[in-house]
């Protein structure tokens, strides 16, 4: 069957019948919670999520909302920061009283939320970030969407080495994203019989990193891989650059491609990136299409980027979810509508879940950036 693009997708699953609404339900709407950066060094991050997931509940609400009711989301700042995202998720469960969450930022701050997640029994749909912790082993109440860490770190190694590119070294953050990116890299090298020629970090909402550049310089890669947001990207480029250091540049799709061309200029040009969803320029792909529809109409000042449209993804899963879920949903009827998902297609992005398996997808795309943009790369 055809994806019919509105704001629900069509498919084949079986309606989950629910007995009485849990917190966030009213007659005519249904309160959606989301923790992260609006501000800080990772606010393109958490901001391009917001825009997406906006975008996806303007569009649904406009179609006469989910079963009458119209999504509502409520952003909460937590500036990456683990400590602020414990107090935005007690905020929107206990004060906000929100239904469900979506659209969280980073492994380190996902992480921290995952026990009050797992206490109040309440879903979290589409998280930006690719870590196994948040993958294996199965989290009851977090869906995940986007391909994983170990995904794009593959599909970033196989093209190095087919390149020619044996020494690859990796830069990454200190903390649980830049080991799920460093430990990624590590398995897909040697599943080539390589191993990491040198590594070295930073710290998370910094952009110290001379001290990693000097490390990796003297190492002499002939590529190297960075597991960071844009901003230290972009600083580590921009130094690159200053001393000469000539190597090949990827990096995964949590930098935020569009902000990082915005911040390094030129010294991107050429980068290799891993990306979780389509380009957001080939409006070819149904999803993208629609995408582009809605941003257009919720922010009409905002330019599709690479952030927004999984902010939007995630918006159409969960949108899809309350649908399946029932006019009377309840928490665990969502839970039971998403594991009954199989080989849904968004319009270009095909999703799977299972009660064993809560990452959706797998598809990795590769992008380049050339002349200020990113383009697909073959």
């Amino acid at each position: 069957m055809a994806p019919r693009l509105s704001w629900i997708i069509c498919c084949v699953i079986l309606p989950v019948t629910a007995a009485a609404a849990d917190p966030g339900v009213t007659a005519d709407t249904i309160r959606i919670g989301e923790s992260a950066a609006l501000s800080g060094p990772a606010a393109g991050l958490g901001t391009g999520m917001r825009i997406g997931l906006e975008a996806a509940f303007a569009e649904c609400a406009a179609a006469g909302g989910v079963h009458g009711r119209k999504p509502v989301l409520i952003a909460r700042d937590d500036g990456y920061d683990p400590d602020r995202c414990v107090d935005c998720t007690l905020g929107l469960l206990n004060d906000d009283h929100v239904f469900a969450l979506a659209g969280y930022v980073g492994t380190p701050t996902a992480k921290v939320a995952l026990p009050i997640i797992a206490d109040q029994q309440v879903p979290l749909v589409g998280i930006f970030s690719g870590a196994k912790l948040l993958r294996d082993p199965v989290l009851p109440n977090v869906f995940n969407l986007r391909a994983s860490y170990d995904d794009e770190t593959e599909a970033l190694v196989a093209k190095l080495v087919a390149a020619g590119r044996h020494r690859i070294a990796v830069f990454y953050q200190n903390d649980a994203f830049g080991e799920a990116g460093l430990g990624g890299t590590i398995a897909a090298l040697q599943r080539r019989n390589l191993e990491v020629v040198a590594k070295d970090s930073f710290e998370r909402n910094t952009v110290a990193v001379r001290t990693a550049l000097a490390t990796l310089e003297q190492a002499a890669p002939d590529a190297v891989i960075m597991v960071a947001p844009y901003q230290p990207v972009a600083a580590f480029l921009t130094e690159a650059e200053k001393s000469h250091f000539s190597a090949d540049f990827a990096t995964l799709s949590f930098v935020g491609t569009e902000n990082l061309i915005a911040a390094a200029g030129p010294a991107a040009e050429g980068v290799l990136i891993s990306q979780v969803v389509p380009p957001p320029s080939d409006t070819s792909v149904p999803l993208v299409k629609a995408y582009v529809a809605a941003l257009a109409a919720a922010h009409p000042d905002a330019s599709p980027a690479y952030t927004s449209l999984e902010g939007y993804a995630d918006g159409r899963l969960l949108l899809l979810g309350l649908d399946q879920a029932g006019d009377t949903p309840t928490r665990a009827g969502l839970r039971a509508a998403l594991e009954a998902m199989h080989a849904v297609d968004l319009g270009g992005l095909m999703v799977t879940f299972s009660a064993t398996d809560h990452q959706g997808s797998a598809q990795v795309f590769l992008s380049r950036i050339k002349n200020g943009k990113a383009v697909p790369e073959q």
